[in-house]
């Protein structure tokens, strides 16, 4: 067996509906897990669960909003009832609100701290408390925190976004650390995925033209590009790519570590 598979595991995928999460969740069923797709996109979550399982894998559907420590109870139970584990957990639910930092709106802000580092920490918590020996799965497994590019680079109009994707970044060195110390058996890393043509990143791209620093959306995916050494925009898949040699034993003595998955754009 290739050490890429992920032959008998169990994930739970954040924000899996659709975009980089639902390409993650995708690609992780392909390499033999069953997938638990958690999001507050309830229909389309479920047709994404429902495409994945068309495929011949494992996969279902759990409501979750991030923020909401219930919310995260559920899901832990419903995955592990559902497949019978919990092995590998996916934060990638998250929100970017772009502004100038003369132009911060502190609901804005606050809403992507919510998400975004709230929402990471208690995926992390969960994970943990379920992992680790005399937990709900108990075997152990692999956490995948989804930063940003935007956690190693300035951009304008998204600094709020950056501190909240670099919080990600030490989050993850942090929880790492203590899962290795208190021998949870929890290997703790994340990505920092460059920019993706999803709908996130194209919002992210008007924008940008709308606060004024760039003519069109294209001028600015064009400034994206001519950063990125190598000369294109990052894809769905090599983003999932990513994640699964993460969560695989290909990855087995790596933890508390961040890989830049940007083109060469965040070096």
């Amino acid at each position: 067996m290739s050490e890429l598979s992920l032959q008998g595991r169990t994930a739970l995928v954040t924000g899996g509906a659709r975009g980089l999460g639902a390409g993650m969740a995708q690609a992780l069923a392909a390499a033999g897990a069953a997938v638990m797709i958690g999001d507050i996109l309830e229909d389309t979550g479920r047709a994404t669960a429902q495409a994945i399982a068309a495929t011949g894998a494992q996969a279902a559907f759990a409501q979750l909003d991030v923020t909401d420590e219930a919310g995260w109870l559920a899901a832990v139970s419903a995955t592990h009832s559902r497949f019978g584990g919990f092995d590998i957990l996916i934060n990638n639910a998250g929100v970017e609100e772009t502004a100038l930092v003369t132009e911060i709106d502190p609901l804005a802000l606050r809403r992507m701290l919510d998400v975004n580092i709230v929402g990471t920490a208690l995926g992390l918590k969960h994970a943990f408390r379920a992992m680790r020996p005399g937990g709900l799965a108990g075997r152990g497994g692999a956490v995948v925190n989804v930063a940003s590019v935007a956690a190693t680079i300035a951009f304008p109009a998204i600094a709020g976004y950056s501190a909240t994707k670099s919080a990600v970044d030490r989050l993850t060195r942090v929880a790492a650390m203590e899962a290795g110390q208190l021998g949870h058996g929890v290997r703790v890393n994340c990505v920092y995925p460059g920019l993706v043509p999803t709908d996130m990143g194209m919002k992210l791209a008007a924008d940008v033209v709308a606060a004024g620093l760039f003519p069109t959306p294209e001028a600015a995916v064009g400034a994206i590009v001519a950063q990125t050494p190598l000369g294109r925009l990052g894809t769905v898949a090599d983003m999932a790519d990513a994640v699964v040699f993460l969560c695989s034993d290909a990855a087995r003595f790596i933890t508390g570590a961040g890989l830049p998955v940007d083109g060469g754009m965040g070096m």
